[in-house]
């Protein structure tokens, strides 16, 4: 039962079933945009949690893209399986909390978010923690490639999520949303922009 198992088709299996996972929250992201075009009296748009809509979208589409890296790993483990899955996990996770089921008890977007504001940005952080483990599942040759750049990001991102748990000045949540996607398009656009 150790010896491991090098066939393409198991890198594959793991790519459909956190397909499945991410599948379901860009279907959240969209689904929770179209309402506002569906309902534009009903549900206004509030600018800190849609810019973080716009965000979360554009790093799930980066996350499919970059676990192409997977390929690489030689000896898959339940470990790493569930590593990933969990990884997933927490994109469905901050999905749903930034679209949720109802929204009876909240006078909007803005009461809701703001009410929300510690679970997502707590979840937040450690999503970007997280990166840094998936990041080094790959190999030290694929996490030295992304350069000294890399960890520093992370730790900015986790930092200033972390800080904006207990901050609900809407100043630094603006500036932070604005940096951060502004950021991220932008790295995704250096780093990520061929498949390899």
């Amino acid at each position: 039962m150790d010896s491991p198992v090098t066939h393409p088709d198991v890198f594959v299996h793991v790519r459909i079933i956190i397909g499945m996972v991410l599948g379901l929250s860009i279907t959240r992201l969209v689904t929770g945009l179209a309402r506002f075009v569906q309902h534009p009296k009903r549900d206004n748009i509030y600018p800190i949690h849609f810019a973080w809509v716009l965000f979360l979208l554009v790093t799930i589409i980066h996350f499919w893209w970059f676990e192409f890296g997977l390929s690489a790993i030689q000896r898959w483990t339940f470990e790493i399986y569930l590593f990933l899955i969990a990884y997933a996990i927490l994109f469905a996770f901050l999905s749903a909390i930034l679209f949720p089921d109802r929204m009876d008890e909240y006078k909007g977007y803005e009461d809701y978010f703001q009410s929300r504001r510690k679970w997502f940005y707590g979840l937040l952080a450690l999503l970007f923690i997280v990166d840094l483990i998936d990041s080094r599942i790959k190999g030290i040759e694929h996490f030295q490639s992304l350069g000294l750049e890399y960890p520093i990001r992370q730790a900015a991102f986790a930092i200033f999520a972390f800080v904006a748990i207990f901050i609900s000045n809407k100043r630094y949540q603006t500036a932070f949303v604005t940096i951060g996607l502004i950021y991220q398009i932008t790295w995704i656009l250096r780093l990520f922009d061929v498949l390899n």
